[in-house]
């Protein structure tokens, strides 16, 4: 990607509040975990829940397909990262809840933006897709 004066790939590019540039930066594996099967809908789920917390069993109920391993490992990857919160309560049985930390709230307020982008151009990117496909065959 070619930053020229106020330009994105010869268009024009209006910086943030604050004259922050656009600068592609190392991701460090965030967007690799954002753009995993599971990452956006566990961070989706616990933002619409009460309180925006959940349990386990409650969160793999309400996320079709997702395994118990797959849902450990992606809760334990968004905690390490800081946008999820582990509650653990010593009870018997023992009761874990989860909870979205103010980073994991950021992270969605950042991803709408690309939702809507999505929502925007999705007919166009299908129809793009179909005639390549045909184009292909």
């Amino acid at each position: 990607m070619i930053l020229l004066d106020n330009s994105i790939h010869a268009r024009s590019y209006q910086a943030p509040e604050g004259n922050l540039e656009f600068k592609p930066i190392p991701s460090n594996g965030i967007c690799t975990r954002l753009g995993d099967k599971w990452t956006v809908q566990v961070l989706w789920r616990l933002s619409r829940a009460d309180e925006r917390r959940l349990r386990f069993s409650a969160l793999k109920k309400e996320i079709d397909g997702i395994t118990q391993r797959m849902l450990t490992l992606t809760l334990r990857n968004l905690e390490r990262d800081g946008l999820v919160v582990r509650h653990y309560f010593p009870e018997v049985p023992p009761r874990v809840e989860y909870e979205l930390t103010d980073m994991g709230t950021g992270v969605l307020h950042a991803l709408e933006g690309l939702n809507f982008w999505i929502r925007d151009n999705l007919p166009t990117i299908e129809e793009h897709r179909r005639a390549y496909d045909k184009a292909e065959q």
